[in-house]
Parts: structure tokens; sequence; C-alpha cells
């Protein structure tokens, strides 16, 4: 996605700094009364890398290409978060300008996902000259065009000078894929390489120099625990919250994590900033009051095992956070065995739900609107047997209510209300313990300018220069 935001545009994007949506190569939209109809005017004068224009045609075509198996260039995809758009049942062209989208249902996530890299618009023309080698070949309309794929080596991005807005700041851009943590902070100390992201935390401290700038940024990202509710202790609400007073988040941030999180409230992250509620506090950290919770509920000495995993995408430092929770736990009275998996054999034991099998589990999301999470892992109809991502069995008819009538409300501001309520619910219901909600972070060496991370956690290098 790096490279891709860079080369490629949607109907709409973040605003810069933000995750609320502002227009990109779509100027502006109109909704239908019922929620079920969307009709974008796009910007006029746009062309594809390829010289060939942007158009309701191809808009068409990149929806009808993602969703229509049987369109005859789906199969030069993959297309695995096709399930974005699933809500949408025909895209028409209404004039050359003018696009309509008509949803099976009133779907609130949708601009939304449009600013997502699911939504970043193609060439056609290019897709059908390069059928399933386009991937190697993309071609978008975006700031920066693909220049060269040196495989495991480098990619290369170039300025498009034909670019519709304002001209990119640097001629070219060249992304390196170094895996190896410490071999990318050997590099950027040596200057092999002008930009870094992700420090590790145990690194940061070498780059606090005159010759370096650090940017750290917040973003859609929560850290938590699931809690199997079905059965167990943590059935009773008591327990569950008990593990909540008695997990130190504020410890595993700053001494597990080195200050790279923030602790986090409830299960909607911060930096949706207009749906999040900030009058929740955190659940404090308070041995005392987790004691006296178990001691209600009968469950002082209770045995429970905690799924954790050796790592995967957005989990931080699993290992770590897991064996400081156990030991936080059993200091007030709570008994933890850890089983530890890899992160695919993990997600194969935590996915299908946590009855019968585990008491607890790691888990981490990063999402693009404030509806994915909560729908698809709070909800009673998100039960693993549904097909959701509710592996502990939460159920609350409030809750459930409350996301499925955000889902569906088209204005920002009863969705923000909707929102924040559910978050009140859920936090005092504790399905999860809340750990952290991390905080990406990037160095730039004193010849960069201009750069800073986005809310969004996606790279746009289309303002920035080099010295």
């Amino acid at each position: 996605f790096r490279i891709l935001v860079n080369i490629y545009e949607g109907l709409t994007r973040y605003r810069s700094g933000t995750l609320e949506v502002a227009p990109s190569l779509a100027e502006s939209w109109d909704i239908s009364d019922d929620g079920t109809e969307y009709t974008f005017h796009l910007r006029s004068g746009v062309t594809f890398q390829d010289g060939t224009p942007f158009n309701a045609e191809a808009v068409k075509f990149n929806f009808d290409r993602m969703l229509d198996e049987a369109h005859p260039y789906h199969d030069t995809g993959p297309f695995p978060l096709s399930f974005f758009f699933s809500a949408v049942e025909e895209t028409t062209v209404v004039d050359d300008q003018t696009v309509k989208f008509k949803l099976n249902a009133p779907y609130a996530p949708f601009l939304s996902n449009l600013a997502y890299p699911t939504g970043l618009m193609v060439s056609p023309t290019a897709v059908m000259a390069q059928g399933a080698e386009f991937g190697r070949h993309p071609v978008g309309t975006g700031p920066f065009k693909f220049a060269e794929w040196r495989s495991n080596e480098a990619v290369v991005v170039e300025k498009n000078p034909d670019y519709w807005g304002e001209a990119a700041g640097t001629d070219a851009v060249v992304f390196r894929p170094i895996t190896d943590a410490n071999t990318r902070v050997a590099e950027m100390l040596a200057g092999g390489i002008d930009l870094m992201v992700e420090v590790p935390p145990t690194s940061l401290s070498e780059f606090q120099g005159d010759g370096f700038s650090v940017a750290e940024q917040a973003g859609p990202h929560v850290w938590f625990l699931i809690l199997n509710a079905k059965e167990g202790p943590f059935a009773d609400v008591r327990v569950r919250q008990a593990a909540n007073y008695a997990i130190n988040k504020a410890a595993i941030v700053n001494d597990v994590l080195e200050g790279t999180a923030e602790v986090a409230a409830g299960p909607t992250p911060p930096a949706f900033a207009w749906a999040y509620n900030d009058a929740l506090e955190p659940y404090p950290y308070d041995p005392d009051k987790a004691r006296a919770l178990l001691a209600e509920a009968g469950a002082e000495g209770a045995e429970l095992t905690f799924y954790v995993t050796e790592g995967g995408s957005g989990m931080l430092d699993p290992i770590a956070m897991g064996t400081a929770i156990q030991a936080d736990l059993a200091a007030v009275g709570l008994n933890v065995k850890i089983e530890t998996y890899e992160w695919n054999t993990f997600l194969g034991e935590v996915n299908p739900g946590l009855e019968g099998k585990a008491d607890m589990a790691e888990m981490a999301w990063m999402t693009n609107d404030p509806d994915t999470l909560p729908f698809l892992a709070l909800r009673t109809a998100a039960w693993p047997d549904e097909g959701g991502f509710n592996s502990g069995y939460y159920s609350n008819p409030k809750v459930d209510e409350l996301l499925e009538a955000a889902r569906v409300a088209t204005d920002q501001a009863e969705r923000a209300r909707l929102y924040k309520e559910m978050q009140v619910i859920v936090q005092q219901d504790a399905p999860w313990v809340f750990v952290a909600n991390w905080k990406q972070n990037a160095v730039t060496n004193d010849r960069v300018g201009n750069f800073s991370l986005e809310p969004s956690f996606l790279l746009q290098l289309q303002n920035v220069t080099k010295n």
C-alpha cells in the first residue's frame, strides 16, 4: 500500500492529518434520501499515466472488474478486500463525468472505503494491455508513476509530469524492502536511505541527534485481549472488569513498547477523532479493585488458558506483552497458562472462537472506519458460527442496535453519537481488555523536508522534498 497510494488515487481520500473523507478524483457527491444511491461528480481533465482519460467509464470498469466474477478482466486481480464493496449492486455511467452506485442497503462506511487502497482507480487500457501482468506494470492517476521493479531489491517511481494536481516534490522515490529491522537502522545511520518507517523502539534513541527527525502518529489501531464471555470465569462481567483493572497497561506501553503506543480506553481508536468518545478514561491500574471484584464473583484462584502469538500484523511485541499480562493477572490471584502459536496457526485457533479451548487471546486490528472492528467483532450476529470475528461471544442487544443504526446513518454527526454511546456500553461490559493504541513512527535525515505521517498509516509522499 505504501507504494500504491503514490501511484493511484481513489474517488475520495482522507483529509490530511485526519481520517475524515475529502474529495479526490470525485469533486463532489450526492446521497439519496434512503442512503442507497451515491452519485459522484468527477474531476475533469484528469488522465491516467498512460495518457488515457479518467472518466465515468473508467470508474465503472474498475468496480465491475473487481466485483463481477464474469467480467472479462476479473482474473487480472486478485481482490482480497473486495468485500469492502459487497454492498454495491450496480455501477452506472450517467455521463462522461458522472457515475452512480446503487447499494443493496444503506452503508455509511462506503465513502471511507473508497478512500482506502481498495478503492484506487487503475487504467482500464493498461489492464486490457497487460492482463494478469498488470500488477507489474501499474498505471494510475497519482503524483508518481511506476518506473522500475527490481525483484527483492527496489521499486522506483518517478514524478508524473502530467499530474492534475500539485506536482510531486521529488523527481523520484526508490522503495527498498529491508525486512530486518537492525539492517534498516544501520542503513539509515550510514546514510544509505533517507526515510525509514517503523523504527524499532530500542533504536529510537540513535536518531535523537541534529542529523535526523523522528515523526510519530497515532493511527486506527487497537491491541486488546479477547475474553471468552460464553463460558468459564469471563462469562461474569465482574471478572472481565477485574482483568481490565489488574493489567498495568501503562507499564506495558512505557516499558515493553518503550512509549510507541498509548493506553487504550475502549474499542474505538482515538485516531477516529469524529467518532471517538474522548470522555472515556482507560481502566486505571487498580489491583485491589481487581481482587475485590474477583472475590465478589467467587473467581479467586481461577485457572485460565491464554493464547499468545509469536508475531503478526499489528501485534507489536506479543510475547513480551503476554508475559507481562500473565504476571499482572497472577498478582491478583489468577493462574494463567500461556499457549504460544505462530501467526497463521494462532488465527486458526482464535478466529473460529475460543469456546472449549481458551479463556483469552491476544488480538490487534487496524481499520479505516469506526464501523469495521465493532461491526465484525462485537455484534451478536458476528459470532464465529455466523461468519464474524466475535471470538469471545460477546452479546449485548443495545450494542447490536447501535452498530446496526450507525452503519446505515448517512449523517456523520448521528453516526458519531451512536458510536460514542456504543463505546460507553462496551467499556462497561468489558468483552475485551483494552490495552494499547499503536503510534507509527518514522525517521528522516536532514536532507528531507515536508514529511509527515498520516493517521491512516498510508505513506503519502507527494509533498516531500529532498535537498
